[in-house]
């Protein structure tokens, strides 16, 4: 079966998929490689599932301590 999933190929190589992916076992797959800007809504957009588990409060009380070392200095 096939099927096309959007993702976003960094400079570095690394791929980050636009949406969450499941496979049930390793997968062959061609790189079309689009030669358009992402634009910067788009990119925010993308970053947002990345850095969701950073609001909540397990987060605030895991990095509390580092957040009084940089009040001190």
């Amino acid at each position: 079966m096939l099927r096309t999933i959007e993702a976003i190929i960094e400079k570095n190589g690394n791929v980050r998929f636009v949406e969450p992916l499941t496979l049930t076992k390793s997968s062959r797959a061609i790189v079309t490689i689009l030669d358009e800007p992402l634009p910067d809504l788009e990119t925010a957009h993308l970053a947002e599932p990345a850095l969701s588990d950073w609001l909540n409060p397990e987060e605030d009380i895991a990095w509390k301590h580092l957040q009084n070392i940089q009040k001190d200095q």
